[in-house]
């Protein structure tokens, strides 16, 4: 029994030591992780291009 006990416990440190206890928080950026249209709002290189539909929306 003692034998079994001496030998979990020295596993578990040992796994231990391994692991090395590093911790890292989360990192929160405000950024978005996928950037679509570079933040042109659709254009791209001062094409004027307009969906069908977009311009009586306002959103061209």
């Amino acid at each position: 029994m003692f034998r079994t006990l001496l030998t979990l416990f020295i596993v578990l440190v040992s796994s231990l030591m391994l692991a090395g206890c590093s911790y890292q928080p989360a990192r929160i950026q405000p950024q978005p992780l996928v950037v679509i249209d570079d933040g042109h709002g659709g254009y791209s290189h001062g094409s004027r291009f307009c969906p069908p539909g977009q311009a009586k929306k306002g959103r061209c």
